[in-house]
């Protein structure tokens, strides 16, 4: 139950890297494409309604202020970035304290044998 080459690599990054990822500026601006790739869809898919439903568009656009899904859309995308980052953070996370709890289970182990 030795660590291998890769977790070994992926505690030095980790420790380099998770003050930065942690900060909320950092989790926005890396998720916000994949945020962007969540909520672009709804904004296609209202504008081109005019296309496909003449009639839905037209009581739409009376009844209902577009502004107020581009806000929503964007709200959207900013909370899909941040929770998509965050979440991703805390995997990693764990990831590097259970190489840390394994690295010392076989320091102490080894420290017994000599």
């Amino acid at each position: 139950m030795s660590i291998s080459e890769d977790e070994i690599k992926f505690l030095a990054y980790w420790e380099e890297n998770r003050e930065r990822q942690a900060k909320l500026s950092y989790q926005f601006l890396m998720g916000l494409p994949y945020g962007l790739l969540f909520s672009i869809p709804l904004i296609i898919n209202f504008f081109m309604g005019k296309f496909w439903y003449k009639r839905a568009d037209a009581v739409g656009i009376s009844q209902f202020n577009p502004m107020v899904l581009v806000i929503a859309v964007f709200l959207i995308a900013i909370f899909v970035a941040i929770v998509s980052r965050k979440f991703r953070w805390e995997r990693l996370e764990q990831q590097y304290r259970e190489i840390k709890a394994k690295r010392g289970k076989e320091a102490k182990r080894q420290g017994e044998v000599d």
